[in-house]
């Protein structure tokens, strides 16, 4: 005797819609728990150099925007407020990092070069970008 077998295969489509749940629901996740951070800042785009050299040692730092704005340590300063910060920053012997954006004036970095230079600031260098 014979028996018939009561096992059939159906072939059929596998359902997506679990799996697309489950894709969905870790985007969500993944967006809510990254954080992102924007800090704030002066947006200056640095000159390229082919010889520049990696500073370790990080002082003050001193910004100048392209209209020709000064910044140090994140905060507007005047002429004349730069300069008595840069003549404790000699006496303190502590290195000082000019960051100058592009279009800003040649004669404005070289004024602030001289006065690096009269007050006695031993260290003063220019940030590039390579």
């Amino acid at each position: 005797m014979k028996f018939k077998r009561r096992l059939y295969i159906e072939k059929g489509l596998i359902d997506l819609t679990p799996i697309i749940n489950v894709f969905f629901l870790l985007l969500i996740f993944f967006m809510f728990t990254s954080s992102f951070i924007f800090q704030p800042g002066i947006k200056v785009n640095l000159p390229k150099a082919v010889t520049s050299e990696v500073i370790q040692d990080e002082g003050a730092i001193l910004i100048v925007t392209k209209e020709d704005k000064l910044y140090m340590n994140e905060r507007e300063v005047s002429s004349e407020e730069m300069l008595s910060r840069l003549k404790i920053m000699a006496k303190n012997k502590t290195p000082l990092l000019i960051k100058s954006d592009k279009g800003s004036s040649l004669g404005r970095i070289v004024e602030i070069w001289d006065m690096c230079r009269r007050e006695g600031v031993s260290q003063a260098n220019i940030a590039t970008s390579e």
